[in-house]
C-alpha cells in the first residue's frame, strides 16, 4: 500500500468535519402520549429539558466515559396526535456535537409541519461512530452506544416504528461516514441512508480516511488510542466499516449522496470517494441519488431539506 505523509492536526480536525459552532419504566410503543421517559438499555438519564418541539437528554452510559447528549426533535402534534412516526437519526461531523443541526442548520425549520422524529446524538469530537481499537481515556464506544442503547431506548420511549421501514440515518462529514457505515453493518435497522460530504471509501489515497480517523481521535478523544489501530490496522474492522466493500448491504435502500465541487483539503478526497462508491453501486445496479454542487465542506440547506423530504417519502407514514 502506498504511504502518504501524515496530515497536520489542524487538517485532520478539518477533515473530520470542521469547527462547530432523569428512574422510570420505559413507555411501550402503544402508550398514551406523555412527556415522561425512563431509563433502560444501559442508559440513565442525568439531565432533561424541553425547548418547544425539542427534547434534550444527557445520559450516563458504560459505553462512554462522559455523559453524552442527545436532542430528540418531535413533530408539532406529537403530544396530541397519538400517532406513531418514522425516525431519522442525524449524525454530526468532527469537532461538532449533537447541537450542530439545530444551532447551525435550522433542522426545526426544515422539519416544520412534517411527520418525522429526528434524533441527533453526540458522536464525540472525533469518535468516527466506532468502537475504537484502543483508548487511554476510558470507554468511547460510540457504535455500541448508538446501536445497542440509543435506538432501542428511543423506540421504547417514543411512538416510533421500531422496524426497518421506520428508520433512516443521515449525517454530515464524519457523520456521513457514520451513516453509511451503520446502514451497511446493521442492514435491518435503516431503510434510508444519506451522506452530506461524508467519506464513502476508507482505503483509497493510501487509506487517507483511516489515517484521519486514527490521528484525529488519538489527539482529541482517546489520549493516544486509535480507532482502527496503529501502526497496523485491524483490517477486519476496516473492511466491516468500508462502504465500498459492503455494496450489497445498500441494496433496496434509499441512498442519498451530496458533495461539493471545490478543490479543498476536505472535499476533494470526499468527492473522489463518493464517486468511487457511486460507480460501484451503478455497476451492481443499485439505485442511488447523488448531487455534486458548488462549494466545499458544509451542509447545504436545500440538500438537507431534500433529504428530510426524501426520508419521509421512503419510510412508513405517521
Amino acid at each position: 500500500m502506498t504511504t502518504h505523509p501524515a496530515p497536520s492536526r489542524r487538517t485532520l480536525l478539518k477533515l473530520a468535519g470542521g469547527a462547530a459552532a432523569l428512574s422510570a419504566v420505559p413507555l411501550g410503543l402503544g402508550a398514551a402520549p406523555a412527556r415522561a421517559v425512563g431509563n433502560g438499555f444501559g442508559l440513565t438519564i442525568t439531565d432533561h429539558a424541553t425547548f418547544g418541539r425539542m427534547e434534550y437528554y444527557r445520559f450516563a452510559t458504560g459505553n462512554i466515559s462522559w455523559q453524552p447528549g442527545v436532542n430528540v426533535l418531535l413533530p408539532s402534534d406529537y403530544y396530541t396526535s397519538g400517532k406513531r412516526y418514522p425516525v431519522m437519526y442525524l449524525l454530526h461531523g468532527g469537532a461538532q456535537d449533537f447541537r450542530k443541526f439545530d444551532m447551525e442548520d435550522d433542522i426545526q425549520g426544515l422539519t416544520a409541519g412534517r411527520n418525522l422524529i429526528v434524533v441527533m446524538p453526540d458522536g464525540g469530537t472525533a469518535g468516527w461512530y466506532c468502537n475504537p481499537v484502543s483508548s487511554y481515556a476510558g470507554p468511547h464506544n460510540w457504535e455500541s452506544f448508538h446501536i445497542n442503547q440509543l435506538i432501542p431506548w428511543v423506540d421504547a420511549n417514543f411512538r416510533t416504528y421500531a422496524e426497518y421501514d421506520g428508520r433512516a440515518v443521515s449525517g454530515f462529514s464524519m457523520g456521513g461516514f457514520g451513516a453509511l457505515k451503520y446502514a451497511a453493518k446493521y442492514y435491518g435497522h435503516f431503510a434510508s441512508v444519506s451522506a452530506h460530504s461524508g467519506p464513502a471509501s476508507l482505503r483509497r489515497d493510501g487509506g487517507l480516511v483511516v489515517h484521519w480517523a486514527n490521528t484525529s481521535a488519538q489527539w482529541t478523544d482517546l489520549a493516544g488510542g486509535t480507532v482502527y489501530g496503529e501502526p497496523f490496522w485491524d483490517q477486519g474492522r476496516v473492511t466491516a466499516d468500508n462502504p465500498v466493500e459492503r455494496l450489497e448491504s445498500y441494496r433496496n435502500k434509499r441512498i442519498f449522496l451530496v458533495c461539493g465541487l471545490d478543490e479543498d483539503v476536505n472535499e476533494t478526497p470526499v468527492r473522489n470517494g463518493q464517486r468511487e462508491f457511486r460507480g460501484l453501486l451503478a455497476q451492481r445496479g443499485i439505485p442511488h441519488e447523488w448531487h455534486e454542487l458548488p462549494g466545499a465542506h458544509f451542509v447545504r440547506r436545500e440538500m438537507l431539506q431534500a433529504d428530510v423530504d426524501g426520508v419521509i417519502a421512503r419510510l412508513k407514514k405517521a
